[in-house]
């Protein structure tokens, strides 16, 4: 696998490390929040704002990346920032701590996204970015699936003791940290443009980005207004009747699932087109939604998240690898970063607009509407794009 460099694997390592300290606080959050006083609607306020923070800066540091030259610094000091937090969420429990917390954990997130993803496109080439990526995310997914199950062991032998588990998350959080400090600078073209960069500045790249850009990220986009958190999923399967701890398990076998799936589907997506893997995911999306629409069988809900953990291999990566083709080399930290910025922002939307339309009305209706919105982005890709696309 010579396509899967030294610096490939340094990335990956360190995105598995990460989401492994990430993931390790994912099941006890927001029931140690809870513990100390939080009230459901404040953890929503709390969660919101740390995405929109990650959400906003994404965009503006891919641009200052592009616009330095400069990769590695954003990578180390993102992910140092992530790492500092957890440990910091237990050493106070006044809100105005955890707040702050939790928004350096997502500032991190926001500074590292672009000029990780443009030292992953820097070592690809156009016909093997889809393993690059796919490899990338199938290691960051790898985390996803052992930091819940240390989790739950630790638990299981220390029950409600959050406090130790917030400290022992520091440890992965620190080896990614030490491991960034291995990466070496590839020499990027610094920008000609000596003008000091706002913090909204990057939403200036979406009116001089390529008219392909702009079409494919546009439908995207469109996706992401109506794709909600996965919490509505799990949310689904608790009023179908299944237990806690089975939920969570079926949240580690969507990542185990998702972990193992990334890397192949990137070597097909190689051979048979970015777009066309993406579609191909986004028809299992709609699936999965039409199908959780009326699951009331654990076994149907198994089925259900092994698709949902497919289709999440076919799209996550293969987005960013797609947009890294159809962007300019120099622009390649900004054009993710823009792309990841404005899907945060449209995230925090899907989740109020299906908060909302499940509520109003119902379930069903929530994951339908979902569903067929999905095929119609979907066709739109597929019919509406130009034959340059078909990367």
């Amino acid at each position: 696998m010579k396509y899967i460099t030294r610096t490939v694997w340094i990335l990956s390592l360190v995105s598995l490390f990460t989401d492994m300290a990430s993931e390790m606080l994912y099941p006890v959050m927001p029931v140690y929040l809870k513990s100390i006083g939080f009230s459901i609607v404040f953890i929503g306020i709390l969660e919101g704002f740390a995405e929109a923070i990650a959400g906003l800066s994404k965009g503006y540091f891919g641009k200052l990346s592009d616009h330095s030259g400069k990769r590695v610094p954003f990578v180390q000091v993102g992910y140092a920032l992530s790492a500092v937090s957890k440990p910091m969420m237990a050493i106070f429990i006044y809100p105005a701590w955890i707040f702050l917390a939790r928004t350096i954990d997502r500032f991190g997130k926001g500074i590292r996204t672009g000029a990780r993803d443009a030292v992953l496109s820097d070592a690809a080439t156009p016909q093997t970015k889809g393993k690059v990526f796919g490899f990338h995310r199938s290691m960051d997914t790898l985390g996803a699936v052992i930091g819940p199950a240390l989790a739950l062991l630790y638990l299981y032998f220390k029950p409600e003791d959050y406090i130790t588990l917030f400290y022992i998350a520091f440890v992965p959080g620190l080896l990614a940290v030490i491991a960034t400090f291995l990466l070496k600078e590839q020499g990027v073209v610094k920008s000609p443009e000596h003008k000091p960069i706002k913090f909204f500045s990057f939403f200036k790249y979406w009116k001089e980005s390529r008219a392909e850009y702009r079409q494919v990220v546009g439908g995207l986009l469109v996706f992401a207004l109506f794709n909600s958190s996965d919490v509505f999923l799990l949310l689904s399967a608790k009023q179908a009747g299944l237990s806690d701890t089975l939920i969570i398990g079926i949240y580690i076998f969507y990542n185990l699932i998702y972990a193992l799936f990334a890397f192949p589907i990137g070597i097909l997506a190689d051979k048979l087109g970015l777009k066309n893997t993406f579609i191909f995911g986004l028809i299992l999306f709609a699936f999965v939604y039409f199908g959780m629409a009326f699951s009331t069988h654990v076994y149907l809900f198994l089925v259900l998240f092994f698709m949902y953990g497919v289709y999440a291999a076919a799209t996550e990566g293969i987005a960013k690898a797609w947009i890294s083709n159809i962007s300019d080399k120099k622009d390649t930290a900004t054009a993710i970063g823009t792309y990841a910025g404005l899907q945060s922002v449209c995230a925090l939307f899907a989740s109020t607009l299906a908060g909302l339309t499940w509520f109003y009305f119902g379930m069903q209706t929530t994951f339908l509407l979902t569903g067929f919105v999905t095929i119609l982005v979907a066709a739109y890709l597929l019919l509406g794009l130009n034959k340059t696309n078909l990367v």
